[in-house]
C-alpha cells in the first residue's frame, strides 16, 4: 500500500477524527508532544488531566492559547487512566467523532505513526487499530531489562488467560466510532490501567475487527511512570475475573 498516496486522498474527507491524551504530572512531556501533534496534523486533540501538580496545567493553559483545537479537561475528582480514557471516548461520541485515536502524554508513542492507523482503519474497515509491541523485535530496544521483562510477562498473561494474540496492554490505538456501538463499551468495569485489556477483550468478543500493527517504543526520558505496585495487583485480579466473566 502507498501510504503517503493513500493519505492524501483521506486528508481532504469530512471524517473527523478526535486524538485524546490521559495526563498527571506530564509537564515535562506535554508542550514537546502537542507541538508535534499540530505539525503533523489539524485534528482536534483532548486532553483528560487527574488534577496534575507539576505545572502541567499551566502548560495545557499556554498550549490552548497557541493551538485553538486543543481542549482540556481537568478532573478534580474522578481518577484513574481508564476511566480517563473512557472520558474522552465518550466525549468523542457526544460531539460525533469519527475516529478516536488514544496516546500516552510521556513521549513513548510516536504520533507519525496515526496517519497509518486512520489509513488502516478507513480503507480496510477495521473497527480498532491497536499497536503492538511484539511484531517488531527492536520495539523494545531502548527499553531496560526489567521494564521490558514486566511488560512481556504481561503480554504473557493476557495471553494465556483471555486466550488472545492482541497486545491489549498499548494505549496507542484507533477507535472506529462509526462501526463501534457505544452500549458495548457500557460493560466495561476497570477504571484503571486494566481498561485498556478489557475494552479489546470485550470487543474482541463481540466480533469487532481489530488488528495489531508493529510499533517502536521510545523509553521515557523525562517524568516517571504512573504505574503503582497496587494497579499490578488489580490488573491480576481484573484478569482472573475477567477470564471468568461469561457475558458480555
Amino acid at each position: 500500500m502507498d501510504i503517503q498516496k493513500t493519505y492524501k486522498i483521506f486528508r481532504g474527507s469530512a471524517l473527523k477524527t478526535l486524538i485524546i491524551i490521559p495526563t498527571l504530572n506530564e509537564a515535562s512531556n506535554i508542550l514537546i508532544l502537542i507541538k508535534k501533534i499540530f505539525s503533523l496534523y489539524s485534528y482536534n486533540v483532548l486532553v483528560i488531566d487527574d488534577n496534575s501538580t507539576d505545572g502541567t496545567i499551566k502548560k495545557l493553559e499556554f498550549l490552548k492559547r497557541r493551538y485553538k483545537k486543543l481542549k482540556y479537561i481537568v478532573r478534580k475528582k474522578e481518577k484513574g487512566i481508564g476511566s480517563a480514557h473512557l472520558k474522552g471516548i465518550q466525549y468523542a461520541y457526544k460531539f460525533k467523532y469519527d475516529f478516536c485515536i488514544s496516546m500516552d502524554a510521556d513521549g513513548t508513542h510516536d504520533p507519525k505513526e496515526i496517519k497509518k492507523m486512520l489509513i488502516l482503519s478507513k480503507k480496510n474497515k477495521y473497527d480498532v487499530i491497536n499497536t503492538s509491541r511484539f511484531l517488531n523485535k527492536k520495539s523494545l530496544s531502548d527499553w531496560p531489562a526489567f521494564r521490558k521483562l514486566i511488560t512481556k510477562l504481561r503480554y504473557f498473561l493476557v495471553k494465556i488467560f483471555l486466550k488472545t494474540k492482541i497486545d491489549s496492554s498499548s494505549g496507542f490505538r484507533c477507535y472506529n466510532l462509526k462501526s463501534i456501538n457505544f452500549n458495548d463499551l457500557k460493560k466495561i468495569k476497570n477504571k484503571k490501567y486494566f481498561f485498556l485489556i478489557e475494552i479489546l477483550y470485550i470487543l474482541e468478543k463481540k466480533g469487532y475487527k481489530i488488528i495489531d500493527i508493529p510499533t517502536k517504543l521510545k523509553f521515557r526520558v523525562d517524568g516517571k511512570s504512573k504505574m503503582k505496585v497496587s494497579d499490578v495487583i488489580n490488573s491480576l485480579i481484573e484478569l482472573f475475573l475477567l477470564n471468568r466473566r461469561k457475558k458480555f
